[in-house]
């Protein structure tokens, strides 16, 4: 019995100490690699970041512009129609 409590101790030992020994690897995101949920942009009208997913998408020569809100939108184009009479 006294041989498989030391046999035991000694195996717990030599796991210790060989977690402690090795180099611990780290799980990171790849750079450069990001959910869409993840990008955010600033609405031109409030300043808002908002993310791709919960964005309303209007499009002005070409260009997406991401809104928080249908509000922002009709304003942005209310602002586009003003500058362009």
């Amino acid at each position: 019995m006294r041989i498989l409590i030391w046999g035991l101790l000694l195996y717990i030992g030599y796991r210790i100490i060989v977690s402690l020994a090795s180099p611990k690897k780290s799980v990171e995101k790849p750079v450069g690699k990001m959910d869409s949920a993840e990008i955010t942009h600033r609405d031109p009208v409030c300043g808002v970041y908002v993310s791709e997913e919960q964005a309303v998408v209007g499009r002005h020569d070409g260009q997406k512009h991401y809104f928080c809100s249908m509000d922002c939108l009709e304003k942005y184009r209310e602002q586009l129609d003003h500058i362009s009479n």
